[in-house]
């Protein structure tokens, strides 16, 4: 019997979702744009904004995209109550969030109406796909964005440890970024393993480039020559520089600070090695690194963009790819791409 995989790649928006049939074609595997988990948390606390009720944030860390809708209930003057597990998606610092309005609470207060939190809900989804007369899968794998858990440092330096990881301890090899055991730091990731099941998780940016990979042409041109890959999505753009398969470059970004223009001097800084960490971290992106680019591997001048954001770079000497045929699903593509990948280590 074929193993049915459901990958997920949870954003901020959106979550795209790849219900995965293993030897069905490609094109006969069920796919689905739904609203992200943080969305529909941030529009239930908007409606109780308007009926004029106090909540309890209560459940797991996960995307912290509602907090738009949290702090204007405080400013209305309506309390939020938390649980110190689920303030976590607000930030990690709980001293800080209290000194902003939240109040710590172990348990549901009186007269508070809850507000359940997390990135993946079993029951939710065995409902859904029922209702669509699909089997609950073998298997779940997701990815979400993690900052990590950095006491004391900053956030954006912190983050870019998922890089140096990949760049400096495992080769660059693209099927490491799907995590089945999850650095410590990563409490998001921590979360959504726990909430699928255990099945094997992944960063976002790291399963966008998978999703590139997944692209049989693509990964053929990367063992030819180098190639660069950019992902740019509605929060942060990350681009790579590949050689036969594996990463010789990160560089990370905040999709609002980019033009059209900025984004493409980078990305040719960039593909030459001439971008410094410092030169992306003072610009208030998370950084760049860059190995030792073989000369083999030429220019790394071909160039694939992705993302929700990709027409930032219209007009430029770049490809569209969309893996699978659909790019919103390029995250999901990617995480079945590394399940791929790491069965053949």
């Amino acid at each position: 019997m074929s193993r049915k995989i459901l990958s997920l790649d949870i954003g901020s928006g959106t979550q795209d979702v790849l219900y995965y049939i293993e030897g069905v074609e490609i094109e006969n595997c069920f796919k689905f744009v739904l609203p992200s988990p943080a969305r529909v948390v941030g529009e239930k606390i908007k409606e109780h904004t308007r009926n004029g009720r106090d909540i309890y944030l209560t459940g797991k860390n996960m995307g912290g995209g509602f907090a738009r809708s949290v702090f204007p209930h405080i400013d209305a003057g309506y309390k939020v109550y938390a649980h110190p597990r689920a303030a976590l998606a607000l930030g990690d610092d709980l001293v800080r969030l209290e000194g902003k309005g939240i109040i710590l609470s172990d348990s549901l207060p009186a007269d508070c109406v809850p507000v359940h939190q997390c990135d993946f809900d079993p029951g939710w989804w065995r409902c859904f796909l029922a209702a669509a007369g699909l089997e609950y899968p073998d298997l779940v794998t997701a990815s979400v964005q993690d900052h990590g858990y950095h006491p004391g440092k900053s956030n954006r330096m912190g983050r870019f440890s998922l890089w140096n990881r990949l760049l400096l301890e495992n080769d660059g090899r693209p099927e490491s970024l799907l995590f089945n055991e999850i650095p410590e730091e990563f409490t998001r990731l921590a979360e959504l393993q726990e909430s699928i099941g255990g099945g094997p998780v992944s960063d976002t940016g790291a399963a966008a480039v998978l999703g590139a990979l997944f692209v049989d042409e693509i990964m053929e041109h990367s063992f030819k020559q180098g190639i660069c890959l950019i992902n740019v999505g509605n929060s942060h753009t990350i681009s790579f520089l590949l050689y036969k398969g594996a990463v010789y470059g990160v560089y990370e970004h905040h999709t609002g600070n980019m033009t059209p223009d900025k984004l493409w001097k980078d990305s040719q800084l960039f593909r030459k090695g001439k971008l410094s960490f410092e030169d992306v971290f003072d610009d208030w992106g998370h950084g760049c690194l860059t190995l030792d680019l073989p000369e083999e591997a030429g220019t790394f001048t071909p160039t694939y963009v992705m993302g929700p954001k990709r027409g930032l770079l219209t007009g430029f000497p770049v490809e569209f790819p969309s893996p699978g045929g659909d790019m919103m699903l390029a995250g999901c593509f990617g995480l079945i791409k590394g399940l791929k990948l790491k069965s053949e280590t």
